[in-house]
């Protein structure tokens, strides 16, 4: 026999799943449910914690345990030759979302810009020695109120200062619009994608269980020449997420021989 935490679970995650407690209600309170016969209070209590463990729900102050939006967003390739187009007003977040009818935005830190010695890692990526002064731009891409990623974006000093992107304040049209329109032109970006646990802290900005994967993408974007102008490190939800690499060109150096 199940326990019974487990009956109220999956009975609540099924009802969450086939739209019955669509995003943004309140499940209701956990005296609610004890009254109900659904459980003890800890019956209904291991059961709302599995439920966020399981990235479904979220608590917030003041409105209780609400369902979160399960909508994917879809991010393309192109969203950053788009965000380049002259005029824009948009960075590629804001256009990503904004294709989807879904209410993205860009969200950054008061004060957005910080001058730090570059960790090693970040260093590696950006072609510059440990220590080195660096900006770093931190900020969280909203649907709504549902945080779904945090970035943090790295630059060489000089190109910080020259693009503006040493602005306390956020970038009308996004970074790569700053650079562009700085005579700094990003020409290719390499993205190194992986997925793991979230730790505490990433969970708790994010909203997210324990037990929901984070997306991890470090892109590195370069110039003409080569040089690493920009290191955005995003984690984000799993679940919220979908990088779409589409369409990749396949190069062949030579035509190829028909199998003997």
């Amino acid at each position: 026999m199940r326990p019974k935490w487990k009956v109220l679970t999956d009975r609540l995650a099924g009802e969450i799943r086939d739209g019955t407690r669509p995003p943004g209600s309140v499940l209701p309170r956990i005296v609610e449910l004890v009254a109900a016969g659904d459980g003890s209070k800890a019956t209904v209590n291991r059961a709302y914690k599995e439920l966020e463990s399981a990235g479904l729900v979220t608590s917030m102050r003041g409105r209780g345990t609400v369902v979160r939006e399960p909508a994917r967003v879809r991010l393309p390739l192109s969203r950053f030759q788009h965000a380049l187009e002259a005029g824009g007003a948009r960075g590629p977040w804001e256009m990503a979302t904004a294709d989807q009818g879904l209410d993205g935005r860009m969200q950054v830190d008061n004060p957005a810009a910080e001058f730090l010695d570059a960790p090693g890692d970040v260093a590696e990526f950006l072609g510059l020695t440990p220590g080195a002064l660096v900006v770093r731009r931190r900020r969280r891409a909203l649907i709504g109120a549902d945080v779904i990623a945090l970035q943090d974006a790295w630059y060489p000093l000089d190109v910080a200062e020259a693009a503006g992107l040493d602005s306390p304040d956020k970038i009308a049209g996004g970074t790569l619009g700053a650079l562009a329109d700085a005579g700094i032109v990003p020409a290719q970006a390499d993205e190194h994608v992986t997925a793991d646990a979230p730790t505490d802290e990433q969970s708790a900005n994010l909203a997210v269980g324990t037990r929901a994967a984070v997306l991890l993408v470090d892109r590195v974007t370069r110039d003409e020449t080569g040089r690493a102008i920009e290191l955005v490190r995003l984690v984000g939800a799993a679940n919220r997420l979908t990088l779409v690499y589409a369409p990749l060109p396949l190069k062949t150096s030579a035509p190829r021989g028909q199998p003997g």
